[in-house]
């Protein structure tokens, strides 16, 4: 995708982090938006900056695990701008701890947010920008996945997390072959940030009251929850940053993009123990202080 002015937006998790940035770079370039996010006022905030600026918006408060949510904002979006360029499926939330002692409630949460949030993504827009593109023969569309490092790679105590985020990516490069299989005009990409101030490590302020835990956290989640936000808040690549990475991959057809390729030295790792059998591979082996904290917190 070359072309972005004049062109429509659409970007989950709008109201903060990476979809923030997403916004404010598309307006820049001067595309038309489709914002999204559960966070009411953090989304106000956005839709009232973002106009104050000159963009042309419509916002609307999604919880992307509910069907029925994603399909409204793709109605509004096609009645308001009558069409979808590039998607952005990017509404994420975080939970850890050792993966026995996550609770179903948890596994629904994370799952409905990080993996369903995307298949709806994909499963209402492709087929939009696939009617968009049969209408106009100049058409380019692109899907952006956000999933994760922890999509390539299994950190301790972050299961839900791992899973949720390697299969946002199985469901990516699938999406790469099919659209590529019927020959579309759409290409897509999956975003693979690592330790990144988003502000993910708060968002257990947005989880339903019917996914609420009834017990307090174990040590293992407040230590899970305690290096995340050590390790994101000590991020020196930003969203911004990541956000200029990612439309600079769109602009060159690039599937995967990383915010910390120097990471790839531990995927590497991971995938030589995948094809010679031995035991999975170290994820933190170049970062062996978050381990310890681990442990520490644990060991306490």
């Amino acid at each position: 995708m070359k072309q972005f002015a004049g062109r429509v937006a659409v970007i989950t998790g709008a109201g903060s982090g990476l979809g923030r940035e997403f916004a404010n770079t598309a307006a820049g370039l001067g595309m038309k938006l489709v914002l999204a996010d559960i966070d009411k006022e953090a989304l106000e905030r956005a839709t009232d900056e973002l106009q104050a600026g000159g963009a042309e918006l419509l916002s609307m408060v999604v919880d992307v695990g509910k069907g029925e949510h994603v399909e409204e904002l793709a109605d509004a979006a096609m009645i308001r701008f009558h069409g979808v360029h590039l998607v952005f499926n990017n509404a994420g939330v975080g939970a850890g701890g050792l993966i026995w002692e996550n609770s179903q409630a948890d596994w629904e949460w994370v799952l409905g947010v990080n993996l369903w949030g995307v298949i709806h993504g994909v499963r209402v827009f492709t087929p939009i920008m696939l009617e968009c593109a049969r209408r106009d023969p100049a058409y380019e569309g692109h899907i952006v996945n956000t999933a994760s490092m922890a999509g390539l790679l299994n950190p301790p105590a972050m299961g839900v997390y791992n899973v949720s985020k390697h299969a946002v990516v199985s469901l990516s490069e699938t999406l790469y072959h099919d659209l590529r299989l019927v020959d579309a005009p759409v290409q897509a990409s999956v975003l693979c940030p690592y330790f990144v101030p988003t502000g993910i490590g708060h968002s257990e302020a947005h989880r339903p009251h019917g996914l609420q835990n009834d017990a307090a956290p174990t040590a293992s989640q407040q230590a899970a929850l305690a290096l995340i936000n050590k390790a994101v808040e000590a991020g020196k690549v930003t969203a911004a940053d990541v956000a200029a990475i990612t439309f600079d991959a769109i602009r060159e057809g690039r599937f995967y993009i990383y915010s910390h390729p120097q990471a790839l030295g531990a995927v590497a790792e991971r995938m030589d123990a995948i094809v010679h059998g031995k035991p999975p591979a170290d994820a933190y082996a170049a970062t062996p202080q978050l381990t310890q904290m681990l442990q520490s917190q644990l060991k306490r």
